[in-house]
C-alpha cells in the first residue's frame, strides 16, 4: 500500500491457491489503515497441509504480528513557508512563528528569513500579516512529510 491515501494497492499469491496469501495480507494492512508499507511473508512448507482457511489465517496473522512488533508512525503533510521580515522585527516575530508552526531554519542578514512548516498555508499567511502589521512577506516553498 503506497501513497498518503494508500491509493496504490497490490497483492500477489505467488503460487499459493488464489486469494489465500496476498488478499488476506492486504486486508490486514487495510484494516490497520496504514500506507507506505510493503508486507512480504515467506512460508516454508513443513509437510502439513493447512488448507485454504489455514493459509488465509497464517498469512494474515503473520502481517498482523509484524505490524504489532514494528509499530507504526503517524506522518503529517506540512506546507513549507518562507517568511521574510526586517531584522528589527526578528525577535518578536520568531516567538509568534514558533507558536504558529514548526520553525526549521532562520537566516539572519539585513532581513531575517524564517522557514516554517505549517498545516494551513492560507491561514498562516493571514496570521503572519496580522502579527507583523504587514511588514513580513510570506512565500510558499514546498511541502514535506514529518513524523508526528
Amino acid at each position: 500500500m503506497i501513497g498518503a491515501d494508500a491509493s496504490l494497492r497490490r497483492s500477489n499469491d505467488d503460487g499459493e491457491p488464489a486469494g489465500t496469501a496476498g488478499a488476506p495480507m492486504l486486508e490486514v494492512l487495510t484494516r490497520r489503515d496504514v500506507s507506505d508499507v510493503v508486507a512480504v511473508v515467506t512460508r516454508w512448507f513443513g509437510g502439513t497441509l493447512l488448507g485454504a482457511g489455514g493459509l488465509v489465517r497464517a498469512y494474515g496473522d503473520a502481517v498482523g504480528l509484524a505490524l504489532d512488533a514494528a509499530g507504526t508512525r503517524q506522518r503529517r503533510l506540512l506546507h513549507t513557508m518562507r517568511v521574510t521580515a526586517p531584522a528589527a522585527e526578528a525577535g518578536a516575530l520568531d516567538h509568534r512563528l514558533r507558536a504558529m508552526g514548526e520553525v526549521s531554519d532562520v537566516e539572519y542578514g539585513t532581513e531575517v528569513v524564517f522557514t516554517v512548516g505549517v498545516r494551513d498555508a492560507a491561514r498562516f499567511a493571514e496570521d503572519v500579516a496580522g502579527a507583523s502589521a504587514g511588514r513580513a512577506t510570506v512565500e510558499p516553498s514546498g511541502t514535506s512529510w514529518v513524523d508526528v
